[in-house]
């Protein structure tokens, strides 16, 4: 059969995806590829394709293939079952293959068997071992098993495969978990614009029942506002690193308040460098009437905000330097401005149309108005100190 052939029968006969892949991890193409060699009884030496011999993975390659189908395997059997899971029995399966391959590394998970942290512990240090097809039994057992601690482990790191990318985000807003929402946000570079149009609409129509887990995002946001605040009350500090207290405290003083839980939870999306704009663009473009007006509403805040206070200005050095951490999430007024421009771009008929905008976008007309004429005497006497700098030099 051909490779036409196969390709052709595979898109009109698909097969449900039962069993793991025969190699359901990435492995060392480089040993591999120097090892093949040309057959030295090839009838069709003029051809420009060439038979090759030789090709074999390597002992580890092999071992790990094999350790990951009879992971899936065995979950697969656990997860058919899931009320005689229990979440001991799921992060028992799960370390038995981590420390397997601790064993064989020699690798150490600075944790005890015991400790709370030692499956996450093995993850963070063993994680890249895991094959696509296994992950996906592991986040939905994290789901049955309500397991977050563990997801968190595999977002934070980075282990989520972009294909189950979507699943992730679409289950965790059903169980109304906005934590990790936003640390999808945070995290994945490759959100689709189906999965942010999901989460504005999530965090732009929030019912009362995701309070709770949006509660946490604001709890927060008040502990990084309020270890801003002793910073600058810290005698320690001084100078350089007392400056950049002061500026981080104005600056997650102004993120705070005023905003509500849910619009906290947005800050990350507008300020987040990972997010697209023009994916960003296209889930805004599905946004219903409530939902564009509330997102307007959230935007307007912020200008007023910026207007408010001219000193408020980026300072993701703090996060590094002092531990808040929450500064690179602040949407900076670019941020604000292009999320408006977009909001514009994408429903101008609706905003102009319908009456029920019109009173927002007559306040925010006023907001803009004042940024302007503030970002007109700024650039000129920017454009002096400019002019005057070469006289200064020179004399």
């Amino acid at each position: 059969m051909t490779l036409l052939e196969v390709i052709a029968e595979a898109a009109t006969n698909p097969k449900p995806f039962v069993e793991p892949f025969k190699c359901p991890t990435i492995v060392n193409s480089d040993p591999i590829l120097l090892n093949l060699k040309p057959e030295s009884d090839n009838q069709y030496p003029s051809s420009l394709v060439q038979p090759l011999t030789g090709f074999q993975i390597s002992q580890f390659d092999s071992y790990l293939v094999d350790s990951n189908s009879k992971l899936f395997k065995k979950l697969k059997r656990k997860l058919k079952n899931p009320n005689s899971l229990s979440s001991s029995d799921f992060t028992g399966i799960l370390n038995s293959f981590f420390e397997k391959f601790r064993d064989k590394l020699g690798i150490s998970a600075d944790a005890e068997s015991s400790d709370e942290f030692y499956t996450p512990k093995l993850i963070e240090k063993l994680g890249s071992f895991i094959g696509r097809d296994v992950m996906g039994l592991i986040i939905e057992g994290c789901f049955v098993l309500e397991n977050w601690k563990l997801l968190e482990t595999l977002i934070t790191n980075k282990l989520v495969d972009h294909g189950l990318c979507s699943n992730l985000v679409y289950n965790l807003i059903l169980k109304r978990r906005s934590d990790l929402i936003c640390l999808c946000v945070k995290c994945f570079s490759d959100l689709k614009s189906s999965d942010l149009c999901g989460i504005l609409k999530y965090f732009l129509g929030s019912s009362k029942k995701a309070y709770k887990s949006m509660a946490g995002v604001r709890n927060e946001w008040e502990s990084q506002a309020l270890l801003a605040v002793e910073k600058v009350s810290d005698k320690k500090l001084s100078g350089k690193k007392l400056g950049l207290a002061k500026e981080a405290a104005i600056l997650l003083m102004v993120a705070y308040d005023g905003f509500s839980a849910s619009e906290l939870c947005m800050h990350y999306l507008l300020a987040s460098s990972n997010v697209d704009e023009v994916v960003f663009s296209a889930a805004i473009g599905r946004l219903n009437v409530e939902e564009i007006l509330s997102l307007i509403e959230y935007l307007g805040k912020w200008l007023r905000k910026y207007e408010r206070f001219p000193q408020a200005c980026p300072c993701a050095k703090a996060s590094s330097a002092l531990g808040l951490k929450a500064c690179q999430w602040v949407p900076t007024l670019e941020d604000v401005v292009r999320s408006l421009g977009l909001v514009l771009d994408e429903h101008f008929s609706s905003l102009v149309l319908h009456s029920e905008f019109h009173a927002a976008l007559k306040a925010l007309l006023e907001v803009v108005s004042s940024l302007v004429s503030e970002g007109k005497l700024s650039c000129s006497l920017a454009n002096l100190i400019e002019i005057l700098k070469p006289e200064v030099t020179s004399s």
